[in-house]
């Protein structure tokens, strides 16, 4: 397939909006792709409007918002390039091992089933969900200082708190409960195919001073796909936490995925 032809889906993660990939959208769409960044299933067209309409989204799993995009995967004739971020990284896993994408790019990407390590920071990152068993069906919002520990601590206080007015919405906690007992289900939404050998390539990306997907995960999560032939490869990024995709130095990493993305021909 033509490059210009080649379709790409982003898929945010949990607390932020979709139109968070706006300048990834831009650049991709100038190097000759055709990118599109739809939300969540239930999830409004804007932050404000996300704000005010929380129960919107409560209660989604980790299949519901697989499911959601594997139908907008479907629709769009030709395999695409599925880039997400956080629990938009385990989505794009989960459909590039079902054959469903011609590659994936998994960026700072939510623990799958079989991954071990649990480091403090990403506990403490995980507790305005998670600290409250009640919120397993609800939709819970960060503060500005929950926003600067999970996301924001690798840039300036007045960055972090600029991104949280700009980008943050209430997002459901269900994906956080699944993900935290992934290791103790049979048959956890977590788990991802990481032995399809068939599959097309995958990128994961580590930011390694973040709390919320602290690097010792993400290099956990690299091993869990080491019975696959398909190209596996991991990119990390120094001095950068797990808001890389929307800080300052977000085209450092878009220019990374684009080159990579050349490399593997699509």
């Amino acid at each position: 397939m033509d490059q210009a032809q080649r379709p790409v889906v982003f898929i945010h993660g949990l607390w932020l909006h979709a139109t968070s990939w706006g300048p990834w959208v831009e650049v991709f769409r100038e190097s000759g792709y055709a990118p599109i960044a739809p939300g969540w299933p239930g999830e409004a067209e804007t932050v404000e409007a996300a704000r005010q309409h929380p129960d919107d989204v409560a209660g989604l799993g980790i299949d519901d918002v697989t499911d959601h995009y594997a139908k907008i995967v479907e629709g769009l004739g030709d395999a695409p390039v599925v880039i997400g971020h956080s629990f938009g990284g385990l989505i794009a896993e989960k459909l590039l091992g079902q054959g469903k994408a011609a590659a994936a790019v998994a960026i700072d990407p939510a623990q799958i089933k079989g991954v071990l390590p649990l480091p403090l920071a990403q506990l403490r990152a995980g507790l305005p969900a998670l600290g409250n068993p009640a919120n397993r069906n609800r939709a819970v919002s960060l503060t500005a200082k929950e926003f600067r520990f999970g996301f924001g601590n690798a840039v300036s206080e007045q960055e972090s708190d600029d991104l949280f007015e700009r980008w943050t919405v209430p997002s459901p906690a269900k994906p956080l409960f699944q993900a935290a007992a992934a290791n103790f289900s049979l048959h956890s939404e977590a788990a991802v195919d990481t032995a399809n050998n068939t599959r097309g390539p995958l990128l994961l990306i580590s930011g390694l001073e973040d709390h919320t997907v602290p690097d010792v995960v993400t290099r956990s999560t690299l091993k869990q796909y080491r019975k696959s032939t398909a190209v596996t490869e991991l990119r990390q990024f120094e001095g950068r936490g797990h808001s890389l995709t929307i800080d300052n130095g977000w085209s450092e990493v878009a220019k990374a995925v684009l080159g990579w993305l050349d490399e593997q021909g699509l």
